[in-house]
């Protein structure tokens, strides 16, 4: 099996920790690296592979890829993404996708008219224990879901521009893990203290119930998440900072997992799926499939997203339309 040809588009500081080492990990090779200056891919170039470019067509011309990484910021990914899904390149970029769920819906709409795969780094999709959470709960049916809640706090943001505030940067990953677990939510009401703490209730499509309680008065390094998954019949789910989990059915344990360490920030490329949805995308190139993370399921975390700033803002409860996101 050949290894998977790939350009990136950015090197940054957390491309260059967390997505660069894992290219050849993930079974992929390093074509091209196109940044603004030269400068700044220069390093990466040396210690990754790669040729040098300024212009993204000039990369794809030259290189033709299997795929391309595009990891700058979420005001970029949008024209970034639909401009290379429309040259004919599968696509992959950093999370957040967008600022706006009008952008996602731009880049749905782009990954359906090329055909072309769009895949979001949604990471916890892929990590060990939500993944584990999400195969567990799918052996219910949907109407026995009853409640879910997920308690999260980083590290203290600055929130002084949209694109870098708290919700959008890191809430952000907690919003689509609810999504992942428990499927649509249809009614939202959140209070907030400014833009540094989200109280949210939440009911879903299924009729279950679930809360979150997001802020940014943890640690970038200790973790500190706790996910509670509550199923008819005496079934639950409590998983600690997302590595240690317990699971009991019908009010009896059945499984559980207490690793000998806890993990921070992202030291384990499957605990954390940083590695794992590196590999999944380009199996997905391979293959000729999508992932579990592809845009029709991410522009589902940004109308979630939008609703509840949109409660926070009304202290009104908000529907959200789905009907908007087009069909694959």
């Amino acid at each position: 099996m050949d290894d998977t040809k790939v350009c990136l588009v950015g090197a940054g500081g957390f491309a260059t920790r967390r997505i660069y080492p894992y290219i050849g990990h993930a079974g992929g090779y390093i074509a091209g690296i196109c940044t603004q200056s030269l400068e700044t891919s220069e390093r990466n170039a040396r210690r990754y592979g790669g040729k040098q470019y300024t212009s993204i067509d000039d990369m794809l011309d030259a290189e033709r890829p299997d795929c391309v990484i595009v990891c700058v910021g979420p005001k970029e990914h949008p024209d970034l993404a639909v401009q290379i899904m429309e040259k004919g390149y599968p696509v992959y970029t950093e999370k957040p996708q967008s600022m706006t769920s009008s952008d996602s819906i731009r880049m749905a709409e782009a990954s359906k008219k090329t055909g072309m795969l769009c895949s979001i780094a949604y990471k916890k999709r892929y990590a060990t224990v939500f993944a584990r959470a999400r195969q567990w709960i799918d052996g219910f049916p949907r109407e026995k879901l009853s409640s879910i809640s997920i308690d999260c706090a980083s590290g203290p943001f600055r929130n002084e521009r949209p694109d870098n505030s708290f919700l959008l940067q890191c809430g952000i990953h907690i919003i689509d893990l609810l999504l992942y677990l428990y499927g649509d939510v249809k009614k939202v009401f959140c209070f907030a203290r400014e833009m540094n703490a989200y109280s949210i209730n939440l009911t879903f499509a299924s009729g279950a119930i679930g809360t979150m309680n997001l802020s940014d008065t943890g640690s970038m390094t200790v973790p500190t998440e706790e996910v509670e998954i509550g199923i008819e019949g005496g079934n639950f789910m409590r998983i600690h900072n997302g590595s240690e989990y317990k699971i009991c059915e019908k009010g009896k344990c059945v499984e559980w997992r207490e690793p000998s360490t806890f993990m921070s920030s992202g030291d384990s490329g499957n605990d954390t799926g940083l590695l794992a949805e590196i590999v999944d995308f380009f199996a997905a190139v391979r293959e000729g499939r999508s992932t579990r993370s592809n845009i029709f399921e991410s522009c589902k975390a940004m109308l979630l997203y939008e609703a509840i700033l949109n409660s926070a803002n009304s202290e009104a409860i908000v529907e959200i339309d789905y009907s908007v996101i087009p069909t694959v």
